[in-house]
């Protein structure tokens, strides 16, 4: 089995969701309201809630089975050990429960019972958790011998060897056997070591054999000349010579919490997004400050959009950190994503104080002004970020596209339209810049000749682009070429179905060519799909007297004059 593959295997066996079950009476209305919670993921009312029923119910085993996973699932794994172990008393080895207290035992570093209890524990398919865990096991009872004889027996299996070695190497490097370690970490063919955190540790090691060219070279391989604060401080400190402490693993308690971290890494966007946090929250008990695993069960919890949980997440990395930035970042945008606008953008103004020299602050700030639609001050946060590139790369073409979008939006087409060119300049034929570029162009009804061939080279680039098309099908709409526009709208249509300016589109082209049955149908189904109030009023306008009327009242070209262009 592939690592992948177990991984996943292992996810779609780590939970065990609320389901109905007998009950007695008085537990209803507590376990309705924990089900309730359990499927918005809301792990701290279903904690709440299954807390009261088991009141009622205490050794029902479904509700300690789900309270294992909502108190997990909330980060309170400390409450959830005892309930795991109660959970084994009554004889039930589910795998997120035995999962959970051997976690415990880990957090209690009591490792001798976990000798014998890790080789027939049930914590998922395969033997690779176990046999990760049992290596540390070892480690933690004092024998570095039997912890990699433990990491050197997955080498049997195809596909978990990788992980064997990582953590071996990482024991190594634990054990100050720094050139034992980087014989292993050089192994390209293993991904774990391309990671992140899997590089770090590697720079870690190279740096503590004097290899600072290498560590540098290193960084330079895996992260080029981002300005990340935790790299910037790497580079500082290997520029100055200075051997990095081995921090990535001290002890074998976090040995253990690395291994539930790989597997979250692995598991992110892979599997449910629940089963990935209960292995990055078990990571975070494991080690409190695994910065890595906190800033992951940050993101899963937006995903999950329980942002109250994500914000006190990031809140946990404090401001020394390297990690800071990204932490405070994620909690701007956990903010916003939770309707808490006003005290995003303020946090994303600190930050642009806090850190002027980063571009992804000034970045930042430009994309929350620009989804409040206050465009001027979105350009002026661009324009502050393009004053720190320098020399503009290809990789650049987006922050230009952004800030001619925000002109674009503020009325400023004469600022809008260089950029969008530069944009291209630097990433020719990007069909997104072809599109806004052709489309605003159209819209002003200004060099027609270049605008449709511009958005018909961003057609064939992508093909079932909804917008994209609508685009091209607007661009034939607005000169005269109704008949053509037709098919193309009505692909759009079809590619966005519920998208009130695409159907309200739909509605115009019809009614330009004699079907005004079916544009009337389709500018009511255009309401029904939540339009902005802009919008909605023009449509209702043209619902009460038709196309025609309108444009005549908006003082644009009437649909024969259009037609008597083309």
């Amino acid at each position: 089995m592939s690592p992948l593959r177990f991984v996943l295997a292992l996810a779609g066996a780590s939970l065990l969701p609320l389901t109905a079950l007998p009950l007695k009476a008085e537990v209803a209305g507590p376990y309705l309201a924990a089900r309730s919670a359990d499927i918005a993921s809301d792990f701290r009312e279903a904690s709440h809630w299954l807390g009261l029923a088991l009141e009622q119910d205490p050794a029902n085993v479904m509700l300690l089975e789900s309270l294992v996973v909502a108190l997990t699932g909330e980060g309170d794994v400390a409450r959830a050990v005892p309930v795991a172990e109660r959970l084994e008393a009554l004889g039930q080895t589910a795998p997120i429960t035995a999962t959970v207290r051997i976690a415990g035992r880990f957090a209690d570093q009591d490792y001798a019972p976990l000798l014998t209890e890790l080789p027939v524990a049930q914590i998922g398919p395969g033997n690779l958790v176990n046999q990760l865990l049992l290596g540390w096991a070892h480690i933690g009872a004092g024998s570095m011998s039997d912890g990699i004889a433990a990491f050197d027996g997955l080498n049997k299996t195809a596909g978990m060897e990788l992980f064997g070695l990582y953590h071996k190497a990482l024991a190594l490097a634990m054990a100050g056997d720094f050139e034992g370690a980087e014989a292993l970490m050089a192994d390209e063919k293993n991904a774990l070591f391309s990671t992140r955190r899997g590089t770090f540790a590697r720079v870690e090691v190279l740096s503590q054999l004097d290899r600072f060219d290498e560590a540098k070279t290193l960084l330079a391989a895996g992260f080029g000349d981002r300005t990340d604060p935790e790299i910037t401080a790497l580079r500082a400190r290997l520029d100055k010579g200075e051997a990095l402490p081995f921090d990535t693993v001290r002890t074998a308690q976090d040995g253990a919490a690395e291994v539930f971290h790989i597997l979250a890494g692995l598991m992110q966007g892979e599997a449910p997004d629940a089963q990935t946090l209960i292995q990055s929250r078990l990571s975070e008990y494991l080690r409190p400050d695994h910065i890595d695993a906190i800033l992951l069960s940050a993101s899963v919890l937006e995903s999950l959009e329980r942002y109250e949980l994500a914000v006190e997440a990031y809140d946990r990395i404090p401001a020394g950190s390297p990690s800071y930035l990204a932490a405070q970042t994620g909690r701007v945008n956990a903010l916003y994503r939770s309707d808490r606008r006003a005290e995003a953008v303020a946090g994303m103004t600190d930050l642009v104080k806090a850190y002027p020299k980063y571009l992804s602050v000034h970045v930042g700030l430009g994309d929350l002004l620009r989804r409040e639609e206050r465009y001027g001050e979105a350009a002026a946060a661009y324009s502050r970020a393009i004053e720190l590139l320098g020399r503009p790369e290809q990789a650049h073409w987006a922050l230009y596209y952004s800030r001619g979008i925000a002109w674009e939006q503020a009325k400023e087409f004469g600022k809008a339209e260089p950029d969008l060119r530069k944009a291209l300049e630097l990433n020719p034929g990007q069909p997104e810049v072809l599109n806004y570029l052709g489309y605003s162009l159209l819209d002003r009804n200004m060099k027609i000749g270049e605008a449709i061939p511009m958005i018909e080279e961003a057609v064939r680039k992508r093909p079932r682009d909804g917008y994209i098309i609508d685009s091209l099908a607007w661009g034939l709409f607005l000169t005269g070429r109704y008949a053509e526009s037709v098919q193309h709208m009505e692909k759009a249509s079809l590619l966005m179905p519920v998208d009130p300016v695409v159907t309200d589109h739909l509605g115009d082209v019809y009614w330009a060519v004699g079907r005004q049955s079916e544009a009337r149908f389709q500018w009511r189904r255009a309401l029904s799909f939540e339009p902005t109030e802009k919008d909605a009023t023009r449509i209702r306008r043209k619902l009460e007297a038709g196309l025609d009327k309108v444009l005549e009242e908006e003082k644009r070209p009437s649909l024969e004059a259009r037609r008597a262009k083309e």
